[in-house]
């Protein structure tokens, strides 16, 4: 049976971190009862879509899950695994923050079929906490990890780089400190200035500052020198794990295997009768309820993915991971290399290509866009 993972998107979060552009919701409460029927009517809705299809991973995703209550994690997960085909270790990932209140919660979501989880801790420093808007402390934090690596024996948690001010040897200082608590996966991201955040207002006024591009550039080759040292090298752009403890359901991203989005905002690229569809359920949390509830889904885009778009996204997916993309997924999407580009690109130790894979480079990542642009033409 062709594999197919699940995402399911919970909106809610305590308060909206100014960096931020996630479809991510502040409400002084919410109808639980109705939040759990209308995700499991959307759940239902993909399952009769998809009928024969085996279930590979399910992926809490937000906004803030944690802040979800575990019987309805465990209902999703429940009917999940009813509908479609799922092995034993079917791997079930719950995004967290490590405030007290959420950490209190880690059993019982465990108990509710969560078997990893994934904290979005971002920094171990109580500055850089505040001006990130977390809500948490640095003390929390490393008390959080402390918990879940008790309770979960599959955990990760992600880190932030080139924030405000940081220099080198604070970041050097802070990957040896989150490696004292022997992670087997980190996420690892640049800090980005977004449209439509808080920080893109202040970075416009010139009131928020972030590091030149060539400083951005040394953080990194000190993140993947530091985990590579650690055991834990690249295994995507912003992702490092002990081998054999990635993130399977990522992998199904970047993979560009078939996934399908439940949830505001959500979204998917399913095969459906033989057509890859891109799908996206409508942003707004109010709106998506009212429609779910009433149709059964909260589906605002459900379009076929032209074929020159899927191998341009499958390039994009796929030169991400240090893995490359195999020469028969080259072959099934009939993209054809021109022998010129790639003899200049592996001449500036861009791209590797030899008779199993096409692969980026460490450099090459690291200008990924600008790599797909040449392979794409």
């Amino acid at each position: 049976m062709i594999p197919l993972s699940l995402y399911i998107h919970w909106p809610f979060c305590k308060s909206k971190c100014p960096y931020c552009d996630f479809n991510s919701h502040v409400r002084d409460s919410i109808n639980e009862a109705a939040w759990q029927d209308a995700l499991l009517r959307e759940l239902d809705y993909w399952a009769a879509q998809t009928q024969g299809r085996r279930l590979a991973s399910i992926f809490f995703g937000g906004g803030t899950p944690s802040l979800m209550p575990p019987a309805t994690t465990g209902a999703l997960i429940a009917r999940a695994k009813q509908v479609w085909s799922a092995s034993d270790d079917l791997e079930v990932t719950l995004e967290a923050n490590p405030t007290s209140v959420e950490a209190s919660k880690l059993r019982d979501f465990k108990a509710a079929g969560v078997n990893r989880l994934s904290m979005g801790v971002q920094s171990l420093n109580d500055a850089d906490l505040k001006s990130l808007g977390r809500q948490h402390s640095a003390g929390e934090a490393m008390a959080a990890i402390e918990t879940a690596t008790s309770i979960f024996e599959r955990f990760s948690f992600d880190l932030i780089y080139a924030r405000m001010g940081q220099t080198v040897e604070q970041w050097q200082a802070e990957l040896k400190q989150a490696l004292r608590f022997k992670p087997r996966h980190l996420s690892v991201y640049q800090l980005t200035i977004e449209p439509g955040t808080q920080f893109h207002t202040l970075h416009q006024r010139g009131e928020l500052v972030t590091p030149d591009e060539e400083l951005g550039s040394a953080l990194y080759e000190v993140t993947q020198d530091i985990l590579e040292e650690a055991g834990m090298p690249a295994y995507e752009i912003s992702n490092h794990a002990v081998p054999g403890q990635e993130c399977r359901h990522n992998l199904t991203y970047w993979r560009y295997e078939d996934y399908v989005g439940i949830g505001p905002g959500a979204h998917g690229r399913a095969t459906v009768n033989g057509t890859k569809l891109a799908t996206r359920t409508h942003r707004a949390p109010e709106e998506w309820l009212e429609r779910t509830l009433r149709d059964g889904h909260g589906l605002t885009e459900q379009t076929p993915v032209p074929a020159a778009e899927q191998k341009d996204e499958m390039l994009l997916m796929g030169l991400r991971l240090s893995e490359g993309i195999a020469r028969k997924k080259l072959d099934e999407y009939g993209i054809r290399l021109n022998p010129a580009k790639l003899a200049t690109l592996t001449r500036h130790g861009l791209i590797k290509l030899d008779d199993e894979k096409l692969v980026a480079t460490r450099e090459g990542r690291l200008r990924l866009n600008a790599l797909i642009a040449e392979l794409a033409d």
